[in-house]
């Protein structure tokens, strides 16, 4: 008997090919489904890789002082180097240091500061939320309201009165940013995984005599993971824009490693005296590169939804 004859044996065929398809696989297809963050990704692999090779791509080290002509200061974009080697395609500063190189390298601490501070930050209050939802009573407690007791406060706030007692540095930077960002993964997980203890699965793992810390790890922690990824990306536009403002204001990174929340506020002085482009570049960099990133979380955030899936 043909299969056209026996429809019926052709019909467990679509089920099966559903059940093997991988659920990150159905994720990176819903994600890709939508233009829009398809071209927050894109832009965004460009800004990284752009950072990443900005020794390569740029046509001076802002670092380095023998590479700087204070002769070139506040050249308006397009005007050549003195030396005529290459033309600052976006102006020089006050220094003489060509924006354009500066918005890379620049670029590279930003991003380090905010990628660097999310995933410590996730790891940490990851931990601590597990720690509070599995142990509960007192260290429930304490965690918990240590966490209150953080965001209860307005973050530059919080920022400026650590960084004064620690003073600039990226390192200073990224532990002040950790301080601030571990509270909201730290809520997030335990309330994941205050719903996660409650499920079957996790009851049947302590059935078989399985440690505490194994179905914490191997069970409870995989399945808390999608809003903590959804946080981690949104954190990291928040930390890039919060290290911005400390830098404007002085407090964040030194003058020697400028990031763009620096370069913005070497060039403010000069915005009323029709010198635009010092400040103007920089933080165009800084509004394309959050945006980027708050893209591809938004995205993320719809398809790791559960309550979104169809």
């Amino acid at each position: 008997m043909s299969a056209i004859d026996n429809p019926v044996a052709t019909a467990p065929a679509a089920p099966q090919a559903l059940r093997r398809e991988s659920p990150w696989r159905r994720m990176a297809a819903d994600f890709f489904a939508s233009r829009t963050a398809v071209f927050g990704l894109v832009l965004l692999a460009i800004l990284v890789l752009a950072a990443v090779f900005a020794p390569l791509v740029t046509p001076q080290n802002p670092y380095d002082l023998l590479q700087l002509d204070v002769m070139d200061a506040r050249l308006a974009p397009g005007t050549p180097s003195g030396a005529g080697a290459y033309s600052y395609w976006l102006g020089t500063d006050g220094q003489g240091r060509d924006i354009f190189s500066g918005i890379l390298y620049g670029l590279r601490i930003s991003l380090s500061v905010g990628v660097g501070s999310a995933l410590i930050a996730g790891v940490i209050g990851t931990l601590l939320g597990l720690l509070a939802a599995y142990a509960g009573g007192r260290v429930d407690s304490v965690i918990m309201r240590t966490v209150d007791l953080l965001l209860s406060f307005p973050s530059i706030l919080v920022a400026m009165m650590i960084l004064a007692f620690l003073g600039k540095g990226v390192t200073n930077v990224v532990l002040t940013l950790v301080i601030l960002e571990w509270a909201y993964y730290a809520r997030a997980a335990r309330g994941q995984a205050l719903v996660e203890s409650r499920r079957e699965y996790v009851e049947a793992a302590r059935g078989q005599g399985i440690s505490n810390w194994r179905i914490v790890v191997g069970h409870i922690l995989p399945n808390c993971l999608p809003p903590l990824i959804v946080i981690a990306s949104l954190q990291v536009a928040r930390a890039i824009t919060l290290e911005a403002t400390l830098s404007f204001l002085g407090l964040g990174v030194p003058v020697t490693e400028p990031s763009l929340g620096l370069l913005i506020a070497n060039g403010y002085q000069f915005m009323l005296s029709d010198e635009y482009w010092i400040s103007f570049f920089p933080g165009v960099a800084l509004l394309v590169t959050v945006v980027a990133i708050n893209l591809v979380g938004d995205r993320l955030r719809d398809v790791l939804n559960p309550r979104l899936q169809k």
